[in-house]
């Protein structure tokens, strides 16, 4: 029989949903590597090219050409307000409405690079954590990827806080002296901590408001990461927190005692090495490592050169975060907030109307990775894994923040650019969300 007869008559191919990126860059383990990566938008899983190759017999249904561009893992942020016009704080009548906003922003928010967050709520009374955290809790058991960025579950921060470092929180809702769990069921509401349908996944503290340190031990157990913040701690009750099991810190620098010299309050934390912080007056014995830590590099909240500073202290648990609030993507203006509030956006710039202070910023992930990215003197790919491996690794997660096989394909692909001053920036080209390609410049 001819080969053209054979091939006629031949069974079809199966589609093996196998995509090959080639000429590109992976930004894997703090270093760009030239490789290819294979992904199936079957399993939505990155693959092992050599067992799918030789051992299945399977070729990719696609292959392209990325042009020397750099694939990331897709961007973690541990710390989103909103965006887009929808906050996360603020509780509708109709509840379906608040969760037709989570969806849109959802949407929104992964064309900017974030695939996976921490929807993250302002202190608020009981009855709002009540209604909003049902619809704010891990979302990737869907595995749809038309669905945009996927909520990791829900950052509470506050409102176990300290009044005098308030920032824009509304201190009249804060609470002191929980007494265990019933106080934080009673706030949160027990369905809300309880696993394995939590939705909580990240609480912020001030560890020296009475009753706190007690109830670290019971949140972390719970499995919910606890984070130290707004806060006035000194060097010692920081440590306490952290033997006690908190292994973040919110926003550094921002909302907290300042450094000095005879009092090195919360940042003394990344000076230290395990056991060996000097013991607290309590005679705690200090902190048994050194904890993670958001960073705002928005060029607002913190000097480039605070940046430096953090980012060459402790590297390794340095992570991104925008702290954006609703009003990214909106104009400039004066605009509505909780309990009454108002905030003034020019730009970047977000503060509380009548007042000077920060309200949040009005920036997205990746401008902040571009921004440390100029300021710390860090690689490409090391700051890349400030909004990747670091925050998957403070959070507990396996399978996010990497381009391991069998990690979701989760992707971002980003074009490299230096301009005439020598400033570089990473732009968003492409954004993959579960093997599937959800975002193209090029077609926007």
């Amino acid at each position: 029989m001819p080969a053209a007869t054979a091939d006629l008559h031949s069974p079809a191919r199966t589609p093996s949903g196998i995509i090959k990126f080639t000429n590109c860059r992976l930004a894997r383990n703090k270093r760009l590597t030239e490789e290819d990566l294979w992904l199936s938008s079957i399993t939505g899983k990155i693959l092992n090219c050599q067992e799918a190759f030789y051992e299945h017999r399977a070729s990719p249904d696609r292959t392209i050409d990325l042009g020397g561009r750099i694939v990331s893992p897709g961007l973690i942020d541990v710390q989103l307000n909103g965006g887009f016009g929808f906050d996360f704080s603020v509780a509708p009548e109709e509840i379906t409405t608040y969760a037709k906003g989570v969806a849109r922003l959802n949407r929104q928010l992964i064309k900017t690079g974030v695939t996976a967050y921490l929807p993250t709520l302002t202190s608020q009374r009981s009855e709002v954590y009540h209604k909003v955290l049902p619809h704010l809790g891990p979302s990737g058991s869907r595995r749809n990827p038309s669905d945009g960025a996927e909520s990791l579950g829900a950052h509470c921060e506050g409102p176990f806080l300290n009044p005098v470092k308030k920032g824009i929180h509304d201190a009249s809702i804060f609470l002191d002296a929980p007494s265990g769990f019933s106080s934080l069921s009673a706030c949160y509401g027990a369905p809300s901590l309880l696993r394995p349908t939590s939705p909580i996944k990240c609480i912020t503290l001030a560890p020296e408001i009475p009753g706190v340190l007690s109830c670290i031990p019971a949140l972390v157990d719970l499995g919910i990461t606890v984070s130290l913040g707004h806060t006035d701690a000194s060097f010692e009750e920081a440590s306490a927190g952290i033997s006690a099991g908190a292994s973040m810190i919110t926003h550094l620098f921002n909302a907290m005692r300042p450094l000095h010299h005879r009092d090195p309050g919360i940042f003394g934390l990344l000076g230290t090495t395990p056991n060996s912080a000097t013991a607290s007056t309590t005679g705690g014995a200090g902190p048994s490592a050194k904890p993670f830590f958001g960073c705002i590099a928005d060029g607002v909240h913190l000097h480039p050169t605070t940046v430096a500073l953090a980012w060459s202290a402790h590297p390794d648990g340095f992570i991104l975060v925008s702290d954006a609030m609703a009003l990214v993507g909106l104009r400039d203006g004066t605009y509505d907030w909780t309990n009454g509030a108002k905030i003034r956006k020019e730009g970047y710039v977000l503060t509380l109307e009548g007042e000077e202070k920060i309200a949040g910023s009005a920036v997205t992930l990746v401008e902040c990775v571009n921004n440390c990215l100029n300021w710390s003197g860090a690689s490409v790919a090391e700051v890349l894994g400030a909004v990747t491996a670091t925050p998957a690794r403070m959070l507990g997660l396996e399978g996010k923040g990497c381009l391991e096989p069998g990690a979701d394909a989760d992707l971002v692909v980003l074009e490299e650019r230096v301009n005439d001053g020598g400033w570089k920036t990473l732009e968003v080209d492409q954004v993959w969300k579960f093997g599937v390609k959800v975002f193209d410049k090029e077609q926007e």
